[in-house]
């Protein structure tokens, strides 16, 4: 390959493209649910980190505040989450999961586990955990590294 050929597949493309197309499913299956991906991925972090500034879950997410606050009203609106002041800072406001997501939280987690059961079909016995592993593996190595600040 010389310097000017860009290789047909590598692994940043090839991520994006199975992440795309598992939230494009994702999309579809959990709209009558009136959840978006990006509102499930706001509520696991907070079903498995409990509740949390917005400014916490705008890292998390890797979007911008103002970008947060607008997803937190829209789910503030159909009863996903709530807002409550920080006892310590009234200028914070932690956001909550409600009931209504705890009693969703099974349904969606059913529709991503059946979504990466479509993904992963064929591949040999292991071979999900051995994808699981590598992808902890490159996350453990790109999060460690001093560039990190520069990735953001």
């Amino acid at each position: 390959m010389t310097q000017c050929e860009v290789p047909r597949e590598s692994l940043g493309f090839l991520m994006q493209d199975a992440t795309r197309l598992i939230r494009r499913r994702f999309e579809t299956r959990a709209a009558e649910m009136g959840l978006t991906s990006s509102q499930w991925r706001l509520l696991v972090h907070l079903m498995r980190n409990g509740p949390m500034p917005q400014a916490r879950l705008a890292d998390l997410l890797e979007i911008e505040p103002i970008s947060v606050s607008r997803l937190v009203d829209r789910m503030q609106e159909a009863g996903w989450v709530c807002r409550e002041p920080d006892p310590n800072d009234r200028r914070i406001r932690i956001v909550t999961a409600t009931d209504k997501t705890r009693a969703a939280v099974a349904d969606a987690k059913q529709i991503a586990d059946s979504i990466y059961g479509i993904a992963l079909a064929g591949l040999p016995p292991g071979a999900h955990e051995h994808l699981l592993a590598t992808l902890r593996h490159i996350i453990a190595n790109l999060s460690s590294t001093p560039e990190i600040a520069n990735d953001r």
